[in-house]
C-alpha cells in the first residue's frame, strides 16, 4: 500500500498536524519577570468573579433567607475563597451578643437564655461565681456573729420563760389543789397529794369517798389545764421558729444585699440580668441554709481554687451561669479566637449535637439526670451574628442534622433537642431551654450534583438559599491572561511556604494546566492539584539546590506523578506488546481496524488501542453489535451504533431494501463498553468489509459519527493519542504511524513532549478529520466519492464500491427470495 501521506499518489488526504498545534504556545519568554516573587498576589480570585460575586452578596445583604451554595468541583479552592471572603466581610461588621442560660427558679426544666453584649458573658458568669464565693464566707459569719447570737438567744430565752413560766404557774395551781404533776418518759402525769406525798393507790383506797371525790375533781382539772398548756405548745413553738426564720431571713438579707449590690451595679443597664439577680437574691435569701452545710469539701467556699466552676458544689449550680456564646476569646462557646468581628465558623463534623447543641447527662444512683448547666452550644450558637460554613454532603449524611438546619433557618431560632426525644426513644427527664434567636448567614459548599438535587427535590431548598455562586473549572488561556495566572501561581506558592516560581516554570505550570483542563484554549482553575504539583516541584528543586522552581522542576513532577500512577498503564501496554492483546501497527487488514478507548480508575485515565473488527455478508438488514448482544455495550455506545446504521441505510442503494448482516466486536474485551467515541471506527470497519478495502493498521482512530457522516469531537483524545503514541513508540516508530481525531478535538491538544518531538522529528502523525470521507482517504487510500448529478458515486471510489456491494447483496436476496417462492419445475 502506498504512503497515504502524500496527497499526490492518492486523493487529498488531510494534513498532519504542526507540532505547534499540539499544545499551548506559551514559552519563558512571555514573561518579563525574574521569579514570581516579583509579582503582586493575586487577591482577585482568578476566573471566579461570577460566584465570588454571589458569596459577596450572601456576605452583605441582610435579609435571612439569602444563604448560599457554592458549588463546584473539588480543589477548586471553594473552601479558601468562601473563607477569604467570609472574613473580610465579617471584620467590618461589629461584635454580636453573647449568650448565657441560667436557672429558671419557677421551672428548673425551662431554662432562661439571656442576651448580653459582647464579652459580657464570662463577666457575668465570673461575678456569679465571685458572688457565690463571697456569700460562702460572709453567711457563715453572719450566723456566728455576736450580735445574730445574742438575738437568736434572746428568742429562745423568751420561748424558754414562756415556757417555764407557763408550767411554774401550771404547778403551782397544781399544788394548791392538792395534785402533782409528774415528769416521766412518757411525758407528764398527774397524781394527787395527801400529806405532802403522792397518793399510792393503797393510800387512795384508804380515804373517804369525800377524799377521794376532791382528789378527783383536783386531779381532773389539773389534767385539763395541763392539756390546754400542751396544746398551746405547737402554736407557741411555731412563733418561735418564725421569729427564728424572720431573724435569719433579715440577717441573711442583709448579706446577700450587700453582696448581690456589686454585680447588680456592674450590670444596672441590663433588665434581664437584674431581673434574674432578683430571683437569685429570693432563692438565696430562702435558701441561706445551703451556705451553713459542713463538711470537708465545703473548705475553701462553694467554688474552691484559682479557676472556679459553677459545678464544683452541686447545691450551688443552680446559681450558676452557662455560658453558651462569649466574643471574648473565654468560655465553653467561645465564638474565635478573633475577638473584633463577626464569627466565620466551619463545622467538618456537623452533627445534629453539633450544630444546634445538645444536652448531656449524667449518672446518679442508676437514673440520668441533667440541669441548665450541662446545655453545650452548637456551630449555630458559635456562628450566630455571623457566618456559617457547611460542607453540604456532610450535613445530608448526619441523621436529622439537615432537617434540624432547615428549621433554625426557617424559624429564626436555635431549639436544642436531641434524636431520642424526637423518636421519643428515650423516657428521662430532660430539659427545654429557651430558644435562642438566630441570625446567621449560612453558607453549603458541594458539587453541582448535590445543589441540583437539593433544588429538584427539596422545596424547602430554594427559599432558604437563594443565592447560587457557581465557581469556574477553567478559565480562557489567551495571553491576556496569562500573566494573572502567574500571579495566581505565585500566590498559591507562597500560601504553601515554597519557592517562587522562574518564568520557565511558570510556561510548564500553564501547559500542564490546559492539560488538565482538557482544552487547550483552557487554563485549569483546580487550584489543589496545581498546589501539590507546585510543591512536589519543590521537593525536586530542593534536591538540585534551585533557589527557585525551574522548568525542569516542573517537568520532573508531572513526570513523576505520572509514573507513580503507571502500573495500570504499564500492564495494559506490556499485554499488547507481548502480543497478548492482538494490536497490528503496521501492514493492512480489511474489516480491521485500530480504535482508541481511554480507561479510567480512580483518579487514573490512560489510554490504550482495541482492535474492531466487522464482518459482512447478505442478509435481512440486521447489524449486529456483539457488545450489546452480550450486554457489554452501554447505552450510548448502542445508540452510536443504530447512528451508523443509519448512515449505511441513507447514504447507500436507498433504492433497494437493506440486505446486509453485519457484526461489530471489539475483540479480546471482557469488560463493558460504552460511548459513541468508537463509532467512526465501527462505521469505517463496516465499510472496509463492504469495499472490500484493506484499512491501513499504521493508524488509530478515535472519534464519534452522526447520521451525515460527519466526525463530531470525543473525550480523552490526549490520552487516546498518548496509549497508540507509546505502543508504536516500544515497538519502533516508522514514521508512518499516527492517530486520526476530529478536527473539533484540536483545540483540545495538550500532549506530552515525547508526543510532541516524534511529531517534530515526523516519527508520527496526528491528522484531523471533519467527515468520514476524510478516514476513508487516509485509512484505504482511496478517494471516498462524492455522488454526482446523476446521483452516482464515481467508479472505483470507495462509496461506489460499498454501494455496488449493497446492490449485488439485495439482488441475490431477492433472487433466493424468488427461488424459495416459485422452485424449479413448476408453481408451488
Amino acid at each position: 500500500m502506498s504512503d497515504t501521506s502524500d496527497p499526490a499518489d492518492g486523493p487529498e488526504l488531510p494534513q498532519p498536524l504542526a507540532p505547534e498545534r499540539l499544545c499551548v504556545p506559551v514559552t519563558a519568554a512571555d514573561f518579563d519577570f525574574a521569579t514570581t516573587a516579583d509579582l503582586a498576589p493575586d487577591i482577585g480570585w482568578l476566573g471566579q468573579e461570577r460566584a465570588v460575586d454571589a458569596i459577596r452578596m450572601a456576605a452583605d445583604i441582610p435579609h435571612g433567607d439569602f444563604n448560599a451554595f457554592v458549588l463546584g468541583t473539588p480543589g477548586s479552592g471553594r473552601h479558601r475563597i468562601v473563607r477569604a471572603i467570609l472574613a473580610q466581610a465579617a471584620a467590618m461588621r461589629e461584635r454580636p451578643s453573647d449568650w448565657v442560660y441560667v436557672n429558671n427558679f419557677d421551672a428548673p426544666d425551662k431554662p432562661r437564655a439571656i442576651e448580653l453584649p459582647p464579652g459580657q458573658a464570662s463577666r457575668f458568669c465570673k461575678a456569679m461565681e465571685h458572688l457565690i464565693d463571697e456569700l460562702a464566707n460572709d453567711i457563715p459569719a453572719i450566723f456566728e456573729s455576736e450580735d445574730y447570737q445574742t438575738r437568736r438567744n434572746a428568742i429562745e430565752q423568751d420561748f424558754a420563760d414562756l415556757h417555764e413560766a407557763e408550767m411554774s404557774q401550771l404547778f403551782e395551781r397544781a399544788r394548791g389543789r392538792g395534785v402533782a404533776i409528774l415528769r416521766t418518759p412518757m411525758g407528764f402525769t398527774v397524781a394527787g397529794l395527801h400529806g405532802g406525798e403522792v397518793l399510792t393507790p393503797d393510800k387512795y383506797e384508804a380515804l373517804s369517798e369525800d377524799e377521794q371525790a376532791r382528789v378527783d375533781a383536783a386531779v381532773d382539772q389539773t389534767q385539763d389545764e395541763l392539756a390546754e398548756v400542751l396544746k398551746a405548745a405547737p402554736a407557741r413553738e411555731k412563733r418561735h421558729r418564725a421569729r427564728v426564720e424572720t431573724l435569719n431571713v433579715e440577717m441573711a438579707t442583709a448579706g446577700v444585699d450587700a453582696a448581690i449590690a456589686e454585680v447588680a451595679e456592674a450590670f444596672h443597664d441590663h433588665a434581664p440580668v437584674r431581673a434574674h439577680l432578683d430571683r437569685v437574691r429570693a432563692d438565696l435569701i430562702e435558701n441561706a441554709q445551703l451556705f451553713l452545710i459542713r463538711d470537708e469539701q465545703m473548705q475553701g467556699g462553694p467554688f474552691p481554687g484559682p479557676t472556679s466552676k459553677h459545678y464544683a458544689r452541686p447545691q450551688f449550680q443552680r446559681y450558676a451561669v452557662n455560658v453558651m456564646v462569649a466574643h471574648d476569646g473565654a468560655g465553653q462557646g467561645e465564638a474565635a479566637p478573633d475577638t473584633q468581628g463577626a464569627p466565620v465558623i466551619e463545622e467538618s463534623l456537623p452533627t445534629l449535637g453539633n450544630l444546634i447543641g445538645r444536652i448531656e447527662y449524667a449518672s446518679e444512683m442508676g437514673a440520668l439526670v441533667t440541669n441548665f448547666t450541662m446545655i453545650k452550644p452548637g456551630a449555630l450558637h458559635r456562628a450566630n451574628g455571623g457566618f456559617l460554613v457547611l460542607d453540604a454532603l456532610h450535613v445530608l449524611q448526619e441523621p436529622f442534622a439537615w432537617d434540624a438546619l432547615k428549621r433554625c433557618l426557617r424559624t429564626g431560632e436555635i431549639s436544642i433537642y436531641s434524636p431520642g426525644e424526637r423518636l421519643s426513644l428515650i423516657s428521662t427527664v430532660s430539659l427545654d431551654p429557651d430558644p435562642i434567636p438566630l441570625k446567621t448567614r449560612v453558607v453549603l459548599v458541594g458539587e453541582r450534583l448535590h445543589y441540583y438535587l437539593l433544588a429538584a427535590y427539596d422545596p424547602d431548598f430554594a427559599h432558604l438559599f437563594k443565592l447560587q455562586a457557581d465557581l469556574n473549572d477553567h478559565m480562557p488561556a489567551g495571553e491576556d491572561h496569562r500573566q494573572g495566572y502567574a500571579r495566581m501561581l505565585g500566590s498559591l506558592a507562597h500560601d504553601a511556604g515554597i519557592r517562587p516560581l522562574e518564568p520557565g516554570a511558570v510556561a510548564a505550570t500553564l501547559r500542564e494546566s490546559t492539560r488538565l483542563a482538557g482544552d487547550a484554549e483552557r487554563f485549569t482553575l483546580d487550584t489543589d492539584t496545581l498546589s501539590d504539583i507546585l510543591r512536589e516541584a519543590d521537593h525536586w528543586a530542593d534536591g538540585n539546590d534551585h533557589g527557585a522552581i525551574t522548568a525542569a522542576d516542573i517537568d520532573r513532577a508531572i513526570a513523576e506523578r505520572d509514573r507513580r500512577a503507571s502500573r495500570l498503564r504499564d500492564l495494559s501496554h506490556e499485554a499488547i506488546t507481548r502480543q497478548t492483546v492482538l494490536i497490528d501497527t503496521d501492514g493492512a487488514r480489511i474489516g480491521q481496524i485500530n480504535a482508541l478507548s481511554v480507561l479510567q480508575i480512580g483518579g487514573t485515565a490512560f489510554g490504550q488501542p482495541s482492535r474492531l473488527t466487522a464482518r459482512t455478508r447478505m442478509g435481512s438488514g440486521k447489524l449486529v453489535d456483539i457488545e450489546r448482544e452480550t450486554e457489554l455495550g452501554g447505552p450510548i455506545h448502542s445508540k452510536g451504533v443504530l447512528i451508523l446504521q443509519g448512515y449505511l441505510a441513507s447514504s447507500f442503494a436507498t433504492d433497494a431494501p437493506m440486505s446486509l448482516w453485519a457484526s461489530l466486536v471489539f475483540e479480546q474485551s471482557y469488560g463493558g463498553v460504552d460511548g459513541d467515541s468508537a463509532s467512526a471506527a465501527e462505521l469505517l470497519a463496516l465499510i472496509s468489509s463492504l469495499a472490500e478495502a484493506p484499512i491501513d493498521q499504521s493508524f488509530a482512530i478515535t472519534g464519534s459519527v452522526n447520521q451525515f457522516g460527519d466526525i463530531q469531537a470525543i473525550g480523552g483524545v490526549n490520552e487516546k493519542i498518548e496509549g497508540f503514541f507509546d505502543i508504536c513508540a516500544a515497538r519502533g516508530l516508522t514514521g508512518r504511524q499516527g492517530v486520526l481525531i476530529p478536527a473539533a478535538n484540536v483545540k483540545h491538544l495538550a500532549l506530552r513532549a515525547r508526543v510532541i518531538d516524534a511529531v517534530r522529528d515526523r516519527r508520527f502523525r496526528i491528522l484531523p478529520m471533519r467527515s468520514v470521507s476524510d478516514a476513508i482517504a487516509v485509512l484505504m487510500g482511496a478517494e471516498a466519492g462524492q455522488r454526482d448529478a446523476d446521483g452516482a458515486y464515481p467508479q472505483d471510489s470507495i462509496n461506489a464500491r460499498v454501494e455496488a456491494r449493497l446492490r449485488a447483496f439485495a439482488e441475490a436476496r431477492r433472487a433466493y427470495v424468488k427461488q424459495a417462492v416459485e422452485p424449479p419445475g413448476g408453481t408451488p
